[in-house]
């Protein structure tokens, strides 16, 4: 079906006489900007005024695209010009209600002298009833090429059939129809289909009965995989970079948000300043695309500072250096120092190129002073290793060494101690937004065997699992805004070093828990294991766990980008699992969906300590 603009303008065409001419748009704007130059003191009188009379709605889309309505300006507009423009009026007008979904309008255009308005010399009118709006009476969908036949397939058809636009008893318009084209045809464009096209599409209007039957066919064209990354641009940095760091593995199906992680996976990696990928579909090799990374080089060096607070250690400052190619290695160096309140930090990590089957070098090496509990503790920590990260998992496996020393102890203090260990971890995200979810759940696992260096040397085992998961629940609706629902959120860690009681592992091994991400309602790591008479030290067992119940806020019949929280959080720290008592907090808060992450702010109360605390976190990790 033809647009109405476009119909209108070859009608008016059409019907002009031969000889006559009517003022190209160029002209009128021209003759209109000429008409605003003339001196502030002269008349400005439009050609004439113009009254559409219609339902607020169609008066109001009239008046914005009627053609009339950029001939006013012009003052020399003679009244036999004006006539011809009139005569192609009620054909403009006519073709703009069709957009609307009106296709039986009475319309009626009238001209009178005004030689008395100061406005205009003769005033148009265009009076519309706009009939009965048409209603969509059927919608057939079809398909074409691969995508017709292919069994694997048939998830992307399906999506395109359930999440059309335009059903059955819903008023038709034009804008609705394009979309609803549109819509489907980025749902095939997404995935394994990026050539693919609207082959076919049609409108049959049946004015006499205001009902409309829609028809739209999609072309899929061939399905493609993805091929090698060819970087273009790149004059630092080796092209393996890219090609290693994109994770776009050769073979693979065509996956449009595949392609955007991989971008923004570069985008973040420090080695470019702005990187931009594209799908080459004109290399005329379907089944092995190149995928075309177009990358500007970041510096080879940066330095970042930065400012921030939490309620958990006050006010921080930091400064990091980039070095994004080490000389002699090659590797990447990113390098700390951070100062808080609690803790003063200095560390390092060197990290490779990953290999062909991701595998990436690690090395790090980390000094730091830290509030443990009721202690001071220096500690450090050299560790070098293996590690590989992909889209929802990141593992590694390490050798690990690690001292620490408690500076303000008493008698009681824990005593100094360092180790050697082989740590493993492993973590899997499957959350549907890595920024600010709403549904999904992550997992994380720690373990290693080690061997304790100083006093009585001894072997132990370190674990550690935590958990976090989203469960959705009954959908909000607010009029004019999408539903959204509201959701518990559970989270649950526990920890354990087993290793004879007259061993000393490090600190930095040991668990404290308590603070804005754990156990609200009590301070930064407060929860630990207790000497006689009452200090804080980390301990051998660890358990903890929460539950959220957040739901949107709608406010005045609207939804809003903020949401409600009620909580529960439960930890425990100890030397024994026998002595493991729970300490709880209770609470309630607000979240709001900023343009930078999710903004959380807490008010818990500490059931031990009967307190109330304020925390406040941004962004979300796991």
């Amino acid at each position: 079906m033809p647009g109405a603009k476009e119909k209108a303008q070859a009608e008016a065409a059409a019907e002009s006489p031969p000889g006559d001419r009517v003022l190209s748009s160029g002209e009128a704007l021209q003759a209109a900007q000429a008409n605003a130059r003339k001196p502030a003191g002269e008349a400005r009188r439009e050609a004439f005024t113009l009254d559409v009379r219609a339902p607020d709605e169609i008066r109001d889309y009239l008046n914005l695209h009627l053609e009339l309505q950029r001939y006013r300006q012009l003052q020399d507009l003679d009244g036999q010009e004006l006539s011809r423009l009139l005569g192609a009026a009620e054909a403009n007008t006519r073709d703009l209600l069709g957009t609307l979904g009106y296709f039986a309008p009475r319309i009626s255009v009238d001209l009178r002298e005004t030689p008395a308005d100061a406005r205009a010399p003769r005033e148009v009118a265009i009076a519309v009833d706009p009939g009965e709006r048409t209603r969509i009476a059927q919608v057939d969908i079809g398909f074409a090429g691969n995508i017709a036949d292919n069994p694997a397939a048939a998830v992307q058809r399906r999506d395109v059939t359930t999440g059309w636009g335009l059903r059955s008893g819903q008023p038709f318009t034009q804008d609705a129809w394009d979309s609803a084209k549109t819509a489907g045809l980025r749902r095939i464009t997404a995935r394994r289909y990026p050539t693919a096209s609207v082959a076919s599409s049609s409108a049959d209007v049946d004015a006499d009965t205001s009902q409309a039957r829609l028809a739209v066919t999609y072309d899929s064209g061939p399905p493609y995989r993805f091929g090698p990354v060819q970087v273009k641009g790149a004059e630092r940095y080796p092209p393996e970079v890219a090609q290693r760091l994109s994770l776009l593995p050769v073979g693979a199906e065509y996956d449009q948000a595949a392609l955007l992680t991989a971008q923004q996976r570069l985008a973040a990696s420090g080695y470019y300043d702005s990187v931009f990928l594209t799908l080459d579909t004109d290399a005329g090799t379907p089944q092995a695309a190149p995928v075309i990374a177009q990358v500007r080089d970041a510096k080879l060096q940066k330095i970042v500072f930065g400012v921030g607070a939490s309620t958990d250690s006050g006010p921080r400052l930091s400064v990091d250096h980039i070095h994004n190619q080490l000389p002699l290695i090659g590797w990447r160096a990113v390098s700390k120092v951070s100062i808080d309140q609690k803790t003063k930090l200095i560390s390092s990590e060197q990290t490779s190129l990953p290999d062909d089957n991701l595998w990436r070098w690690v090395t790090s090496e980390r000094l730091q002073r830290e509030l443990t509990g009721s202690y001071e503790v220096n500690s450090g920590r050299l560790r070098g290793g293996r590690a590989k990260s992909t889209d929802h998992i990141d593992r590694g496996y390490y050798l690990q060494y690690d001292y620490a020393t408690t500076t303000n102890g008493d008698a009681d203090a824990p005593p100094s101690g360092s180790a050697i260990s082989t740590p493993w971890n492993w973590t899997g995200r499957y959350f549907d937004n890595p920024t600010a979810p709403s549904r999904g759940y992550g997992v994380a696992v720690e373990a290693g065997p080690g061997m304790t260096l100083i006093g009585d040397r001894a072997p132990f085992l370190r674990s550690y699992a935590r958990g976090l998961a989203f469960l959705p629940l009954d959908k909000l609706q607010a009029d004019g805004s999408p539903a959204r629902s509201g959701r518990l959120q559970f989270r649950a860690e526990a920890g354990m070093v087993n290793v004879k009681d007259s061993a000393t592992v490090p600190a930095t091994l040991l668990f404290l828990t308590g603070g804005d991400s754990t156990v609200r309602g009590y301070s930064y790591r407060q929860i630990g294991a207790r000497t006689v008479d009452g200090q804080i030290y980390a301990g051998k067992y660890l358990a903890a766990g929460s539950v959220e119940w957040q739901r949107p806020i709608v406010w005045n019949g609207e939804m809003t980008e903020f949401e409600s929280a009620l909580f529960i959080d439960a930890g425990a720290v100890a030397d024994q699992p026998g002595d493991l008592k729970a300490k709880v907090g209770v609470g309630a808060g607000v979240r709001w969906r900023s343009p930078v992450g999710p903004l959380q702010a807490d008010v818990a109360y500490g059931v031990d300590p009967k307190k109330f605390r304020l925390h406040l976190r941004l962004g979300f990790t796991f």
